[in-house]
């Protein structure tokens, strides 16, 4: 029994793994310019975006970084409101307009997240969730330059959500560059916690890959995946040892 046990168990995990690589493959089949592209963006990151990074956090209290962050996610909040209505979540919508004029208004332009405070929730979504929500697959994998992870759908949601950024609308050019500079280095610091990861795993290329595709699926499904049944499946076979 035990060696059978075992034979079945090597079994399952020798097709769990051709499974995977299949998977894979299906997945991300654009790798090896993917790989090159993932190369070419970690340069400046490395040398240039991760240090501004470090002495972002370094120079400057967590109190002005919070506000900074609380500025900028404010300006996401009509991108979301759109999203949710053309997902057909209008109280979400709703919502997302609430906390945008109360943390416009009260919250000093959004530097103060007043509207958290009093029990509005934070919503964050785009037009590439929105397409997954209207029946868009998410394509093959790939790695944009300068911008990272993508799969092909929010690749082509990508200039929506652009257009949909206040900031990038406005007139004055020389504090609009500067804001989305800052926000670059905003957004690179929140993700300095992550790095340790990435670059202790066998293949960093992966990890980024499938963290983002995994948090992807998270999003659209509003932080509830549906379970997959096939890992279940495979053990259906497998004979109760008390039945023996």
């Amino acid at each position: 029994m035990l060696a059978r046990l075992v034979a079945a168990a090597a079994a399952l995990l020798l097709s769990a793994c051709a499974s995977q690589e299949s998977a894979r493959t299906a997945t991300d089949p654009m790798e090896p310019l993917n790989r090159a592209i993932y190369q070419v963006n970690d340069v400046p990151d490395r040398y240039l975006l991760k240090p501004v990074a470090r002495g972002y956090r370094t120079v400057l209290p967590n109190v002005v970084r919070r506000g900074i962050g609380n500025f900028f996610d404010n300006l996401t909040t009509p991108r979301s409101m759109i999203n949710n209505f053309l997902q057909g979540k209008p109280s979400r919508g709703g919502s997302d307009l609430g906390r945008f004029l109360l943390n416009s208004t009260i919250g000093i332009g959004g530097l103060f997240d007043v509207a958290s405070a009093v029990g509005y929730d934070v919503y964050n979504e785009d037009f590439g969730q929105t397409l997954a929500v209207w029946g868009v697959p998410n394509g093959p994998y790939i790695m944009i330059p300068f911008f990272g992870p993508s799969t092909l759908r929010d690749g082509i949601a990508f200039p929506l959500d652009w257009q949909a950024n206040p900031l990038i609308h406005y007139d004055d050019s020389s504090i609009r560059d500067k804001l989305l500079v800052l926000r670059a280095i905003e957004l690179r610091a929140r993700l300095l916690a992550a790095d340790q990861l990435i670059t202790g795993s066998p293949d960093p290329y992966v990890t980024v890959r499938e963290s983002y595709l995994q948090n992807r699926e998270y999003q659209v499904y509003d932080g509830d995946p549906p379970i997959d049944d096939d890992f279940y499946d495979d053990f259906e076979d497998f004979e109760d040892p008390e039945d023996e």
